[in-house]
């Protein structure tokens, strides 16, 4: 997905070039800019995922996009920043309108903060829902789940699969990516997987995410499971709205800290079956 470095036609130095790993440290000093919690690995974790877009002035960056595509008929946008010192300037226009060009006329999904929504639908982006995002270090102590095992090499085509009818994407490379810096677990009836859950270092702590499963009990068990693992830790789950688990992780002492808005431009993918995701890897990748 290269592009050609580019000027704005207006004559500003700002270059649009693709993101690179020289602009990951540039890129860290953003989100920390933003009170995001990212680390540099969960930087490059996003970004050998997907692509980017980077901004840059005189060999600073001002400004990050990022996609991923899952399939030839979707794609996930976020960690769409601009710096304080260059907001009001067109900027974060000029890098959404490259991204959108850049995914090829797929569905595009991604989750909004209050400032991002006018740009969104002036894009023709619809809301279709909530998700909450509920942290604080995990004090309450819980016992695992006998019924729940880890997952092995020879389980993630199966996982792969699984989360594609869940989710109705393809999000093959995105679950290995995640296999292969997180705890997998898997939840299974009757000798077939019914649910799967990742927790792996992120931010401040841990996030578990994403959370799939076939019923809320089963999803309320593979979470449990990840937080017998992380008594004492600081955790992040971010979760739809729509599922009813906010209350539950309060009784669990995982206050809500915020709330974002999920949206589509196209259409929403359509899940095969019963099992939903119920947490997200990240509100970047879905």
């Amino acid at each position: 997905m290269a592009i050609e470095a580019e000027q704005k036609a207006s004559g500003s130095e700002a270059e649009l070039t693709n993101l690179e790993a020289r602009h990951l440290p540039g890129a860290l000093k953003l989100s920390q800019e933003m009170n995001w919690p990212y680390r540099l690995d969960d930087w490059a974790l996003a970004a050998a995922a997907g692509h980017g877009l980077a901004l840059e002035r005189d060999g600073q960056l001002i400004g990050t996009a990022l996609w991923w595509p899952f399939g030839t008929r979707h794609a996930s946008a976020g960690m769409i920043i601009v710096t304080g010192a260059e907001q009001g300037r067109g900027h974060g226009a000029r890098l959404f309108d490259k991204l959108l060009e850049a995914t090829q006329g797929r569905d595009v999904m991604l989750c909004s903060t209050k400032e991002g929504l006018a740009l969104y639908k002036r894009r023709g982006f619809v809301e279709t829902g909530t998700v909450v995002q509920h942290q604080a270090p995990l004090e309450l102590a819980v016992e695992g789940d006998e019924g729940i095992r880890l997952a092995a090499a020879c389980d993630i085509p199966t996982i792969q699969e699984f989360d594609r009818q869940a989710t109705g994407l393809d999000r093959a490379s995105l679950v290995a990516a995640l296999a292969g810096v997180g705890r997998v677990a898997i939840l299974e009836h009757g000798g077939r997987v019914a649910g799967y859950s990742v927790a792996r270092r992120f931010g401040r702590g841990y996030v578990v995410g994403p959370v799939v499963a076939e019923s809320i009990d089963d999803a309320k068990r593979l979470i449990l499971e990840q937080f017998a693992q992380l008594h004492g830790q600081f955790v992040r789950i971010d979760v739809h709205g729509q599922h009813g688990l906010s209350d539950w992780l309060e009784s669990l002492g995982l206050p809500c800290t915020d709330r974002v808005t999920a949206m589509v431009k196209g259409q929403q993918p359509v899940p095969e079956g019963a099992a939903r995701i119920y947490a997200l890897a990240s509100q970047s990748l879905g």
